[in-house]
């Protein structure tokens, strides 16, 4: 009975840490929207090279580069880069190019031993690109127009070399409700953003690749996506190359000024997923599997022993930090969802939501396990040796 208090004590420790650094992390987590250019460098009128890898997007492609077009700052090259589509990518964005010049399209070249996908299309467009400031975004994200110059807004303000912000996510059905907004919640409740940028370990930093901004010498100096070639995060890989060459790093909320939606269905949730989760703790069973247990212990066993509770007539101290367990919870995902826009019937479905993400957490690392390889935009890669990374299948040639 001691060891059990003892644990209720420990994970209700856990909680209250949690949301402090939750409470800080809401203060830290900018909004973009809320800075703009100074007059000194609408002056100099710098060029800035707005990046699209796009494999299979003509869904996407052409909302995404009408929406560049309209932006607030007027000395963009917008340039995608096909990376070997099947569909009409290369011709949606064929004709917007002969309406507005500043839209260049090339063709990707066959990808190469050894790379990922988007890294190799993103190495691409960075030999394409003329800006002093590079704009990798995702041909499915939605930009307002100040979300290029509020980005370069932000760098300048805090003194940075790099960035990434993360983007408004639509979600729809139930699936995308339930693991989508884990990006979100996992950074703010658990990596500590005032470390990011005050302290050059590499270990203090994550990204999204939906949206990067660059100094274009930073970039160069880094190895550019070179440096992360064989990486399936490539986005949080390259932010570490940014702190392990001492340049400043740092996130921001781009939820005024960026939307885009991951996936539409259960399928492409848990493909998505699938392909990141294990990726995320280098394949390293042990480490994954302590994750999950932790996950379990701190956000999902309160819900599940507040009835056990109840009907076996635990004491009531045990009782009463099992609630105060679940409050604590509660508090934190009713800020999240007030602030990122999430429907009120997700907080009561947080259970589920940690169920989804343990449920897929294991796919993830049976899919490299068990040799069925991580599936992303029509490629079938195989990890399960370590640093060799192998295109066994891709289905669109």
């Amino acid at each position: 009975m001691d060891i059990f208090l003892l644990y209720q004590y420990t994970v209700t420790a856990l909680l209250l840490a949690i949301l402090i650094n939750f409470l800080i992390n809401n203060i830290l987590f900018k909004n973009t929207a809320n800075y703009r250019l100074p007059e000194s460098v609408i002056a100099k009128n710098p060029l800035i090279s707005v990046l699209i890898p796009a494999r299979n997007e003509s869904e996407n492609i052409k909302r995404c580069i009408i929406s560049l077009t309209k932006q607030d700052y007027a000395n963009l090259e917008i340039i995608v880069l096909d990376d070997n589509s099947t569909d009409g990518t290369y011709g949606i964005v064929s004709n917007l190019s002969k309406k507005d010049p500043r839209v260049k399209i090339y063709r990707g070249k066959p990808l190469k031993k050894g790379w990922m996908g988007k890294s190799y299309a993103c190495h691409q467009l960075a030999g394409y690109a003329r800006g002093d400031y590079l704009v990798f975004t995702d041909a499915d994200t939605l930009h307002f127009p100040s979300s290029v110059s509020s980005s370069v807004a932000c760098l300048l303000r805090y003194r940075l070399d790099a960035l990434s912000v993360f983007p408004m996510q639509i979600m729809v059905t139930l699936h995308e409700r339930m693991m989508v907004p884990f990006g979100n919640y996992i950074i703010l409740n658990l990596m500590p953003l005032y470390l990011i940028r005050k302290f050059k370990n590499a270990l203090f930093c994550t990204a999204i690749g939906q949206f990067m901004l660059f100094k274009k010498e930073v970039y160069k100096k880094i190895g550019g996506h070179k440096s992360v070639r064989a990486e399936i995060l490539e986005d949080i890989k390259i932010s570490k190359q940014v702190k392990r060459h001492g340049y400043r790093f740092m996130i921001f909320d781009g939820r005024s000024n960026l939307y885009c939606r991951l996936y539409k269905s259960f399928r492409e949730v848990v493909i998505g997923y699938s392909r990141i989760l294990f990726a995320a703790f280098d394949y390293r069973t042990y480490i994954i599997s302590i994750a999950i247990i932790l996950i379990c212990a701190i956000f999902l066993f309160p819900f599940m022993m507040i009835p056990a509770g109840i009907i076996f007539g635990w004491p009531i101290i045990f009782i009463e930090l099992i609630i105060l367990q679940i409050i604590i919870i509660l508090i934190i995902r009713i800020i999240f969802s007030i602030r990122f826009k999430c429907k009120a019937a997700d907080i009561i479905l947080h259970p589920l939501a940690i169920i989804y993400l343990i449920a897929i957490a294991v796919r993830s690392v049976l899919n490299v396990r068990v040799g069925m390889g991580l599936k992303w935009k029509g490629r079938v890669y195989d990890v399960s040796e370590e640093d060799n990374l192998r295109l066994v299948n891709d289905n669109y040639k």
